[in-house]
């Protein structure tokens, strides 16, 4: 094991573990499988399922993965640590969530660690929700309780970020809970704990609607660009499926291309079929949220800057010691230079 990381929380350490109790040769060794002719399966695990991510949505109800010859599975981790273990036990082909799993995964020692070979999100896709309407200020936010999300987590890690910009000190100034999990957090603040919580897009809204919360601030407008969600794969997978993962670089960057070239009611009426549950005023008002924060790349390519801030962010955190190097972990040769042009 690498001597830089902290034993801050043993999520990382266990997901070796997890490893050794799920995954076997075939399946950390598989290649694509095809189905239907020229048709080849990919299971794609998410951290979470919220209209942050748009564009990768955009690609599946436009049929630009149809198009490149994908059938794609979409699951939900319900967390970067869970998803994490996905992608190494074998249960998932491509991961997608915070870039940190893979320095966590990286500085444990892990052989075939997963590398980085797209980025989707640059900034805080997560919103300040309170009980109360109100003329919001950071420093309101002293000598309160927020959920902040997993110890570790780049949400919770940006929060604190943030919060210490607006000279809010985590733990003397404000309790942020990381007891929650991820995909827990809106029961919890509307079942009474905190007096705030960081949620996403459209569970933020949506609690504003139900009259249970008011959403309040931008972690992301705060916080600058950090590379927030990326896909990523082991690289054994990679090896052997090289063009097939640019052809799913090309269907996500055309979903991309799309939403950027697309108003919000339009992007709203294509996404609606990833959320149903939600109406188009709501998911039209929530993209529009995303845009005013300028919350997606500009392309799939990771920049060494904004990896090294997010680095910056993890040290101030406190959950990182020894820095990665961008090389270590970062493959931009997956998107092909056709879609640079």
């Amino acid at each position: 094991m690498k001597n830089g990381m902290r034993r801050k929380s043993g999520l990382y350490a266990s997901v070796l573990v997890l490893v050794i109790l799920l995954c076997n040769i075939s399946a950390c060794n598989k290649n694509n499988t095809q189905v239907n002719g020229n048709t080849s399966k990919i299971t794609l695990c998410e951290v979470t399922h919220s209209v942050f991510y748009a564009p990768l949505y955009a690609a599946i109800e436009l049929g630009y993965f149809d198009d490149a010859g994908i059938d794609l599975e979409l699951i939900n981790g319900g967390g970067a640590d869970k998803v994490m273990t996905a992608v190494i036990s074998g249960q998932a082909d491509i991961g997608f969530a915070g870039p940190e799993a893979c320095i966590y995964t990286y500085l444990e020692g892990q052989k075939d660690y997963p590398k980085i070979f797209g980025q989707l999100t640059k900034r805080d896709g997560s919103f300040i929700v309170g009980r109360e309407k109100q003329d919001f200020s950071w420093e309101k936010l002293k000598g309160t309780t927020i959920l902040g999300g997993r110890k570790g987590g780049v949400p919770e890690m940006t929060l604190e970020y943030v919060l210490k910009a607006h000279n809010i000190i985590p733990g003397k100034d404000i309790d942020v809970d990381t007891s929650v999990q991820f995909n827990m957090m809106a029961g919890a603040f509307t079942g009474g704990a905190g007096d705030y919580v960081t949620l996403f897009e459209p569970t933020a809204t949506e609690l504003e609607l139900s009259g249970e919360g008011f959403v309040l601030a931008s972690v992301g407008e705060e916080s600058g660009e950090i590379p927030y969600t990326a896909f990523f794969a082991s690289q054994i997978y990679m090896n052997n499926n090289t063009e097939l993962i640019r052809s799913f670089v090309s269907a996500v960057t055309k979903g991309l291309t799309w939403v950027q070239n697309s108003d919000s009611s339009e992007i709203a009426k294509v996404l609606q079929a990833q959320f149903p549950d939600t109406s188009l005023e709501v998911l039209s008002q929530v993209v529009e949220r995303y845009r005013d924060i300028d919350a997606w790349n500009d392309s799939l390519i990771m920049k060494k800057e904004s990896f090294d801030r997010l680095q910056d962010v993890m040290e101030e955190a406190g959950e990182l010691n020894q820095r990665v190097e961008f090389e270590a972990i970062v493959d931009n040769t997956m998107v092909p230079k056709s879609l640079l042009d």
